[in-house]
């Protein structure tokens, strides 16, 4: 049977090149003994689906997918597309929905996370209510903004953060603004989070292979931070998932119980700076992996 191999974004102004962003990630994957190839990220956002696949070699076999998030239609779509080359993803296009989409994973995290609410809309529609409708199943107190995928805490008292979920006025606003900043980028909808007060010293980045924790790494924005988190129940949770690859960023709340702030895709979730992916690849690559 035929080992798993890696499929990389290639550069998209030199398509035969490999993302300089996973360039590293490449040449680890292939020190250990896998085989890769190159997608075109753009073009497979385009619908472009043939130019998206056409340097994968027809019949080469299974691939976990290593590169930059798109939606979870494209991500049909792209599976679809390698599978008319006789190729398949070890992650199928449900699963990574799931992992992907807060909507998907949150209901087996419920208890390990920051309760939540969301409404499904699309890129330019205004939530209807205001807001404040959906942010009364959250009951008082501050909460935190974000689509199914991202937040941008980056904005964070613009578009992120609200310090009274029953302030409508406030609520609206940063509601607002993030929809605006995320514009056609918009990831399936709204969502509201209660906020939890974390400690100092960054999130960890579990890694999961099959329901089983392959590593543990600093998260990109703290890379020098490496928390060591108690996973307790998450390896549970992440099992009822049933997604093949996994990652959970976890947080030590102010009351010392650690949480599951973000639950994603592990194909499409970074690594920390200086970290190359080789141990993770070496496990996706187990006696398990097929």
């Amino acid at each position: 049977m035929t080992s798993p191999g890696f499929l990389f974004c290639c550069d998209p102004l030199r398509p035969t090149r490999t993302d300089s962003v996973f360039a590293e990630e490449e040449c680890a994957a292939r020190r250990v003994g896998a085989r890769t190839a190159l997608v075109d990220h753009d073009a497979l956002l385009a619908g472009d689906l043939e130019t998206a696949v056409r340097r994968v070699p027809r019949g080469s076999g299974p691939y976990w997918y290593r590169g930059w998030m798109m939606p979870a239609a494209r991500y049909a779509d792209f599976e679809r597309a390698l599978a008319a080359r006789g190729c398949a993803l070890l992650t199928d296009a449900a699963a990574y929905r799931r992992a992907h989409e807060l909507p998907g994973w949150y209901g087996v995290f419920t208890g390990l996370t920051p309760r939540s609410v969301w409404r499904s809309l699309s890129a330019g529609e205004l939530l209807p209510g205001p807001a404040a409708g959906l942010a009364e199943d959250l009951g008082p107190g501050p909460g935190i903004v974000k689509d199914f995928v991202k937040s941008r805490k980056d904005e964070w008292h613009e578009a992120c953060f609200v310090p009274e979920l029953k302030d409508v006025d406030r609520l609206a606003a940063v509601v607002g603004r993030f929809a605006e900043l995320q514009g056609e980028f918009l990831a399936g909808g709204v969502v509201l989070r209660a906020y939890e007060p974390f400690v100092p010293g960054g999130e960890a980045r579990v890694w999961w292979v099959d329901g089983e924790a392959a590593r543990v790494t600093a998260h990109p924005d703290t890379p020098d931070r490496l928390p060591a988190p108690d996973l307790g129940a998450v390896g549970e949770a992440v099992r009822a998932l049933d997604c093949r690859w996994v990652a959970t960023d976890m947080a030590l709340r102010e009351d010392g119980v650690w949480r599951v702030v973000e639950v994603g895709d592990g194909q499409v979730s970074g690594l920390p700076a200086g970290d190359d992916g080789e141990g993770l690849f070496r496990a996706l690559l187990g006696p398990s992996a097929l």
